[in-house]
Order: structure tokens, then sequence, then C-alpha cells
């Protein structure tokens, strides 16, 4: 059978783009497609106490959100990872946290207008990117974050990896997690992250 998979980012979140980055992989080597949804951090955390640093980072992640939400209306949903995958490039192993210079960059890799970087700063398509975000999240509970993935309509956070495994590695924890989700039972399976995400493409085959 097809899995049917969707997958719900903030562009912003670093463990969000490395576990794309594995799906991605398992995608390629299964030949399913993914959907993919934009969620926001910014919404997540709107009725909860955060520290200021972090409260800080929002208005930056909002615009990355509203960008790729305007994108999906107006360009429909292959739009949406390929804004993604150029945002996520200039933002993650690019190291540039300026969207000034992430979002006219993305825009240009992906053929929209400079132009089109107005919808960063508008709430012109809020409620279709709250609208996707509350479809992810609501399957898996506020206590989480991004990213959000379903599998065949089982859905899970995470999980939260570093770096992206490839090949063979790649799909023995795709079908360890969906396992592991499937089952009606289970909750969670955490431990303390020991390491920032590495996003230099790593090949594990075994």
């Amino acid at each position: 059978m097809t899995d049917s998979v969707d997958f719900w980012f903030d562009p912003s979140c670093p463990w969000a783009w490395m576990t794309s980055r594995w799906v991605d992989e398992v995608a390629r080597l299964r030949e399913f497609e993914v959907t993919w949804h934009i969620m926001s951090l910014a919404v997540l955390n709107e009725d909860n106490e955060v520290s200021e640093e972090y409260a800080a980072f929002f208005p930056r992640a909002l615009k990355y959100t509203r960008l790729v939400a305007a994108a999906e209306q107006l360009h429909g949903q292959p739009m949406v990872k390929a804004l993604y995958d150029a945002l996520g490039t200039q933002i993650h192993p690019g190291g540039n946290s300026n969207p000034d210079e992430v979002i006219p960059a993305a825009l240009a890799e992906v053929g929209l207008p400079a132009s089109f970087a107005v919808f960063a700063d508008s709430d012109e398509y809020d409620a279709q990117m709250r609208a996707s975000h509350f479809d992810g999240i609501n399957r898996v509970g506020q206590d989480v974050g991004t990213p959000v993935i379903a599998v065949n309509g089982v859905a899970f956070f995470g999980p939260v990896i570093s770096p992206a495994p490839m090949g063979d590695a790649a799909l023995a924890l795709w079908d360890g997690v969906v396992a592991l989700a499937g089952y009606d039972g289970f909750f969670e399976l955490k431990r303390s992250r020991t390491r920032e995400p590495i996003f230099a493409t790593t090949v594990v085959t075994k």
C-alpha cells in the first residue's frame, strides 16, 4: 500500500527542517508523494508564557509562515514545498536570520516576483494559515510543536533527529516510527538532545 503522508512545518524550525530532509529521502526511496502544510510556532505559542528571547523570534517566523500561506493560496500546493525548500536552505544550512535577505533570495529561486514579499507582512491569508496550523496540531495535541506528520491518517509529532539519515537508515527509522505511531496506546518516547542540528548531508546506510 502506498503511504498517504502529510507534513506540517514552520519554516523557521531547524528540527522540522532536519525531519523534512529525512522524509524527502524516504519519499524518494519508497516513491510516494508528501503533501506539505504550513503551521506556525507563533500561533502555537500565542497564549503561552515564553522567554523574551523566544518571543522576539516570533515576528520573524511569522513572516515566513505568512509568505508560504500566500504562495499556496495564489500558486497552489506544489509551491508550498518549493518555497519551503528555498526558505529553509537560506535559513538553516545557510545560517541567514535576516528575512530582508532570505525572502528575496527564496522568491527568486522559486520564480516568484520580488513584489510577492509584501505577503510576509500581510494578514490577508492568516485565516488559511491558522486553519492549516490547527488542522495539524489538533491531530496531536497542544503540548507539541513542529513538525507534525500524518501517515495514513495516523499523526505524530517529530521525530526530532540530527543528522537526517539517508538510505537504508532512513527507511529503518521510518518503518519504526510509523509502527510506533500506529499503536493507539503509544504516546511518547523521548531522550534529552545531545547535539544541535547537523545540516550537512550525511549518508548513513546501515
